[in-house]
């Protein structure tokens, strides 16, 4: 029976090490949430308030968790055919998740457009993942 290290390419570890970057980044977000709840004084269970300050730390959150689990997909997955690709691109879209936030955490919402980069590495890991499909049911 062949184990784990067998099966994955050597390469693969990048793509892991792109998967823990992207945890810790989506916890800083958490933080800032959690300092801005404090700061403005919005009580759970609230997810938005009066203040534009605060819903805008809390819209960089919530809508990195919104797109995190595609994002975590499509890694993993045009990481197995892929890895070095894969772990550039991903790589990218977390870096540009990071200019989104600073951007966005200014106040000024057209500022969230600095990290709109980080679409091309979304849309990479997409190409590696349908090159992956594309694979495995013999078309290429």
């Amino acid at each position: 029976m062949a184990d784990l290290f067998d099966i994955l390419p050597s390469e693969y570890g990048y793509v892991v090490l792109v998967v823990l970057f992207s945890w810790v980044v989506v916890q800083w977000m958490a933080v800032r949430v959690s300092s801005a709840r404090k700061k403005y004084k919005v009580e759970y269970p609230a997810m938005y308030s009066d203040n534009n300050m605060f819903n805008c730390v809390q819209r960089v959150h919530q809508n990195t968790l919104e797109v995190l689990g595609y994002f975590i997909v499509l890694l993993l997955l045009g990481g197995l055919k892929h890895p070095r690709i894969s772990a550039v691109s991903g790589l990218v879209w977390v870096v540009g998740r990071i200019s989104y936030a600073l951007g966005y955490y200014t106040g000024n919402p057209e500022k969230r457009l600095n990290g709109a980069y980080g679409y091309f590495g979304l849309f990479g890991l997409l190409g590696t993942t349908v090159s992956l499909a594309l694979s495995l049911l013999g078309f290429v």
